[in-house]
């Protein structure tokens, strides 16, 4: 059974569709990727998972049943992009405060706190303000609010944003953690590098809508382009005949677009036949970065062009 189900829903500002029939599941332990350029409706779409925002239509089911915000909120940790702490007020006190409004006693708030505040190297902190915090340890202040009280949906927007590669890397051993102690997490993030090595699934939503929908290796595997690289030897002089047309040469590597009607191994017998002997010989799968940019800008010219002629 998912975990969270999103039904058709929709949200309109005015004449805007923020977030137009947009559908999809979430299954228990998984790292989902939510992407988007800016303005696609996804701080909307997690406003409404978390019931700061009711939809207009459609429906949300949390563990099987209809999402209530009242009851339901206390198993969920969201960690918006903006900041959202006391300035003024002690970093021990504020996480002990805000795990206590998770439902969890004084005593069981001190007891987590600690326990993640050991784990994240932040035991001096204590008597800080958040005033007085870089953005980077800011950053993990509010992951450690937002997971210590063990919810079982965890929503991350930019969790990365302000941290170095060494708290980057312990951030993202804790998500995977979480994941496989069986909380489900949805990572939002404009950074492709960190979906694809961190998500197991993705939604890439624009203008409002759902554009793509799958597993990380699905995506790719839709969208390559039945390119190769090659090792060989030797760079053979002329490609006269050959099975394919050459996208990029740097000194023994070289790059291919296999032409239609031929397959990877025409290519290999086509240099074994000229003596040249093939050292390497790897599929090139798009980037997440790439498949996002050739699906948002095909998305919008699309929309424009639809603009003129209802114009």
């Amino acid at each position: 059974m998912a975990l969270l189900e999103l039904q058709h829903l929709k949200k309109y500002y005015a004449t805007q569709k923020a977030v137009d029939d947009i559908s999809f599941s979430l299954e228990p332990g998984s790292i989902f990727g939510l992407l988007g350029p800016n303005g696609a409706g996804k701080t909307t779409l997690l406003r409404m998972i978390t019931g700061i925002f009711y939809c207009d239509e459609g429906t949300i089911l949390f563990e099987g049943k209809p999402f209530h915000p009242q009851s339901d909120i206390i198993k969920i940790g969201y960690m918006p992009e903006e900041r959202g702490l006391y300035k003024k007020m002690k970093i021990g006190e504020q996480a002990i405060y805000l795990a206590q409004l998770k439902g969890l006693s004084r005593s069981e708030a001190m007891e987590k706190v600690k326990y993640w505040f050991a784990k994240l190297d932040m035991q001096t902190w204590w008597n800080k303000k958040v005033e007085d915090l870089s953005k980077g340890m800011g950053q993990k202040l509010q992951f450690v609010t937002t997971v210590l009280h063990e919810p079982k949906l965890i929503i991350l927007d930019e969790p990365f944003s302000g941290l170095d590669p060494i708290n980057a890397n312990l951030i993202k051993d804790q998500i995977y953690d979480l994941a496989q102690k069986g909380s489900t997490i949805i990572f939002s993030t404009h950074r492709m590098e960190q979906v694809e090595e961190i998500c197991d699934h993705i939604v890439l939503i624009n203008l409002g809508k759902k554009i793509l929908d799958g597993t990380v290796s699905e995506v790719k595997q839709q969208f390559k382009e039945n390119a190769f690289q090659l090792q060989l030897r030797t760079i053979p002089e002329t490609n006269a005949g050959a099975p394919f047309s050459i996208l990029h040469t740097k000194d023994n590597l070289l790059t291919v677009k296999i032409n239609e009607g031929h397959t990877g191994n025409d290519v290999l017998q086509y240099f074994i036949r000229q003596g040249i002997q093939v050292e390497g010989f790897n599929e090139m799968l798009p980037s997440l970065n790439q498949v996002f940019i050739k699906l948002v800008e095909g998305t919008n010219a699309a929309t424009r062009s639809f603009q003129k002629v209802e114009a």
